[in-house]
């Protein structure tokens, strides 16, 4: 019997399913995508180590190859995701169904820990994660919070949003504490201008929701982050996965708890 994590990612790769992955496949570990020639692979392995928040690196190919054996048996990082985007000289240029038209012999895909993991613990735990009771994707913002440069790479982290009642959301970070392969603890709440987010209501990437009365917005750093380092460091060619379009892997989300 084929596991929900393969069969969504066959889905994905026939066409069959071409929307945001929230929920998709329950259980699982899915991973946001950086792509970048060899040449950029030590600075950005680097990086990674340097923002172990937004940048949770849980796996990574040879040059040229496509697989990862340890996230997938049968997983194609050009054809198993909903969406792509293209970088060139770090700026996007176009969407992509997938890769197969673009990849090169050099290429090296890097896939980092996503939030959705963590949402299921918060689910589980009873706290309320508005987007996912909205049927959208969660909103994301470019913040004011710097990363540590490591070569070409750096710039501003971006950081996803989850609205929350203050119980609610020491109940999170508590929650999330306990997943720092998939960005673990907010790192940040309440006032969005102290971390240079100057409107709530208009997010960079992903969609806006809604904050009720008595809420206080919670953020946590985000895998989208690495867009922001791509354009930073201007590579020739560079992908990534279009915001809230992920990597479903074998992984199981409680492999990924630290307790």
């Amino acid at each position: 019997m084929r596991s929900l994590s393969l069969e969504a990612r066959l889905a994905i790769r026939r066409g069959a399913y071409t929307g945001p992955t929230p929920g998709l496949a329950p259980g699982h570990v899915q991973g946001n995508l950086a792509v970048l020639p060899a040449s950029f692979a030590p600075d950005f392995l680097r990086y990674c180590q340097l923002n172990p928040k937004p940048c949770p690196l849980i796996g990574m190919t040879e040059p040229g190859d496509w697989r990862i054996p340890a996230l997938g048996a049968d997983l194609d990082v050009r054809t198993d995701i909903p969406g792509y985007c293209l970088f060139r000289d770090g700026e996007p240029v176009a969407d992509l169904r997938d890769l197969m038209g673009v990849w090169r012999g050099d290429l090296v895909a890097f896939v980092i820990g996503c939030s959705f993991s963590f949402e299921e613990a918060l689910l589980e735990a009873q706290v309320p994660v508005r987007h996912i009771e909205c049927g959208s994707n969660v909103p994301m913002y470019r913040s004011g919070i710097a990363t540590t440069p490591a070569g070409p790479f750096g710039g501003p982290m971006v950081v996803s949003m989850r609205p929350m009642k203050p119980a609610d959301a020491i109940r999170a970070i508590q929650v999330t504490s306990r997943f720092p392969g998939v960005h673990g603890a907010p790192v940040h709440f309440g006032d969005p201008e102290a971390i240079g987010i100057a409107d709530i209501a208009r997010p960079d990437f992903g969609d806006p929701v809604e904050i009720r009365a008595g809420e206080v917005p919670v953020f946590w750093a985000c895998g989208v982050t690495p867009q922001s380092a791509i354009r930073a460091a201007r590579p020739a060619i560079a992908i990534t996965h279009k915001p809230g379009c992920m990597l479903v892997t074998d992984l199981r989300n409680a492999q990924l708890a630290s307790f």
